[in-house]
């Protein structure tokens, strides 16, 4: 496999499973040093668990295997002293942060009169402060630098909507336009900055029986194989439930490359198709 991304150093937070796991593999599979967070710690806004220590362990020694450093933290994006502690001690443990994919991130659905602010905060605070706070944090060791990757994680519900969804798109749609401001803000320093925007990915996230129950309300204990037709018909073009973190991964690492030096303020979906019905 190319190394591509030796001597490297790629930070992805929510690392511990899913997306984030996946990410961090695929660079540290082809030559990068990994720096990876997540808080684990479940909400009480969110009605489906969210990863642990031992998920985030499990990821770190996992990298490790592959021969890689690995400085693995646990923190909340939410929290701006943790990101810029975390990233302090990155650039002392391992010399910089050349690469950071702003993958932390939760979901939540309630319909408008429903709605309570602990579930608004929670979204708000996880998917788009704290993307900012993940970028804002990396980019002064950037800007030093003259270098940088930053990849962040918006969603096919960043260009579209859904009902029930408000926080989550909302949030999502924010992840776009903040992408591409940073990218306007550090272009002159060498510093490329772009969105992905997934579909449904196979990962806890979706693969949940709180989730389960939302789109097959009529059955009283739904299994994943009851609510995969219904994604496939309803949410991408293409006839798939839900789409392998791997897949996502490979457009991480595209970005991340050489081959996208000159590429910034891009959006690039990977939602099965979904996007073609309704942006440009």
């Amino acid at each position: 496999m190319s190394q591509e991304f030796q001597g490297r150093v790629a930070l992805v937070t929510g690392g511990a499973r899913g997306q984030g796991r996946s990410h961090a593999l695929a660079f540290a599979e082809r030559g990068a040093d990994i720096v990876i967070c997540d808080r684990c710690a479940d909400s009480d806004a969110l009605d489906y668990p969210l990863a642990s220590e031992a998920d985030l362990a499990q990821t770190a020694a996992m990298v490790e295997s592959l021969g890689r450093r690995c400085l693995s933290v646990r923190a909340d994006t939410a929290d701006k002293a943790a990101m810029r502690a975390l990233v302090q001690r990155a650039e002392e443990e391992l010399g910089s942060i050349d690469i950071a994919v702003a993958n932390a991130g939760v979901t939540g659905i309630s319909m408008l009169g429903e709605h309570n602010g602990e579930l608004w905060d929670e979204v708000i605070g996880s998917n788009l402060t704290g993307v900012f706070h993940t970028l804002a944090a990396v980019t002064p060791g950037m800007i030093a630098r003259g270098y940088g990757r930053i990849i962040t994680t918006s969603s096919m519900m960043g260009r579209t909507a859904s009902p029930a969804m408000s926080a989550y798109v909302s949030s999502k749609w924010g992840v776009i336009g903040l992408t591409k401001a940073a990218a306007v803000e550090l272009a002159p320093h060498g510093i490329t900055v772009n969105s992905i925007a997934p579909g449904n990915i196979a990962t806890p996230m979706v693969m949940n029986d709180s989730m389960y129950r939302k789109f097959r309300p009529d059955l009283e204990n739904p299994a994943w194989d009851d609510v995969a037709p219904v994604l496939a018909a309803k949410t991408h073009l293409l006839p798939i439930a839900a789409i392998e973190p791997e897949q996502v991964s490979r457009v991480v690492l595209f970005l991340a490359a050489e081959a996208s030096a000159h590429l910034t303020g891009m959006v690039f979906p990977i939602d099965a198709g979904a996007g073609a019905a309704n942006s440009a």
